[in-house]
């Protein structure tokens, strides 16, 4: 993708409409930055070895193209109710800007568009669509939180991320789901705190990348390539499940500090209801990683001694094998910096 100028542009313009909206100072101008961000990811899914880049491209712009429409409405609406000196029906329109955000980055119930979208994309745009294009639309909605609507759709999506991915054999699939169980961490996050949002988001994205990179290295795009793409060398099948497992939030890894945050801070804000539904589910989609764990290593392992050759001196192994490590051994180097802080 990289090796094409095009891409490149469209890439470096994909950037620059987040950077617009998140640093604009009027709806309007952030409505510009996500219309730029959108117009520039259209080109970036068309692939010409994938027969469904087409078809996801225009389900991917229409569905944005709604949601455009819906927030450009809702934001004239509002500003013609300030103009007329009516604040009693502000905060309908206000609930109708933070809908168009939500259908925008995939959150529950608006997520209907999310995992087909996803089976028909390549690794390197799935990682985008995951991360960066959830960055502007979620900094929109922590401008302006309804607490009585997140609390609705933080439920919704954390059910439908656990329970969705439950039968999933798509590896594509089984990551979107896991990233809409994520949006509702991450909207729980900012009923306390933007800061608490972000640092969230920053742990969910690197994890997300290590595990993408893995499976975008050796092309594994289901479920029963996992039996056989890693049995040549078990080190690399080990630091592989280490990184799916801490995306999971399995404690002592990397993953669980930013639930452990998470929780910590809406216990402070007596949340408790809404902590105890977001573990229960927590702990189904923690099911769905080990089940992908257990068959991987205990149905499907077979060892090859000759096939050893290949990962000698390999730098994508040690780069492989050092994530690994910052995602086992993360939580306890954070503890202790934070203790003798």
């Amino acid at each position: 993708m990289f090796n094409n100028s095009s891409k490149i542009l469209f890439l470096l313009t994909l950037m620059s409409g987040t950077l617009i909206t998140i640093s604009s100072t009027s709806w309007l101008s952030a409505w510009m930055g996500l219309e730029i961000n959108l117009l520039s990811f259209i080109p970036l899914m068309n692939d010409s070895s994938n027969l469904m880049s087409t078809e996801t491209s225009l389900k991917y712009f229409l569905t944005q193209a709604i949601a455009s429409s819906i927030f450009l409405a809702a934001v004239l609406i509002s500003m013609l109710k300030i103009n007329l000196m009516n604040f009693q029906l502000i905060y309908y329109p206000n609930m109708l800007i933070t809908t168009a955000l939500l259908i925008k980055s995939g959150t529950a119930p608006f997520h209907f568009w999310f995992p087909s979208i996803m089976e028909g994309l390549n690794w390197t745009n799935s990682i985008i669509l995951m991360t960066w294009q959830k960055i502007a639309p979620l900094i929109l909605v922590s401008y302006i939180f309804i607490s009585n609507l997140m609390y609705f759709v933080i439920i919704i999506s954390t059910i439908t991320g656990a329970i969705g991915g439950l039968n999933q054999t798509s590896l594509r699939k089984l990551m979107a789901f896991s990233s809409i169980n994520h949006l509702s961490w991450m909207l729980a996050a900012m009923m306390h705190s933007s800061s608490t949002f972000i640092m969230y988001f920053i742990f969910y994205s690197f994890l997300s990348i290590t595990v993408i990179f893995l499976l975008n290295s050796f092309k594994i795009f289901h479920f029963n390539q996992l039996f056989t793409s890693f049995s040549s060398y078990s080190p690399l099948k080990f630091s592989f499940f280490i990184n799916l497992l801490s995306l999971g939030g399995l404690p002592p890894f990397l993953g669980f500090l930013p639930k452990w945050i998470v929780i910590q801070n809406l216990t402070n804000i007596n949340q408790m209801s809404l902590m105890l539904v977001l573990i229960l589910f927590s702990m189904v989609t923690l099911y769905f990683y080990l089940r992908i764990c257990y068959s991987a290593f205990m149905i499907g392992n077979s060892e090859f001694n000759w096939n050893l050759i290949m990962f000698q001196n390999n730098k994508f192994l040690n780069k492989m094998i050092l994530m690994s490590f910052i995602s086992t051994m993360g939580l306890s180097f954070i503890s202790l910096i934070y203790f003798f802080i």
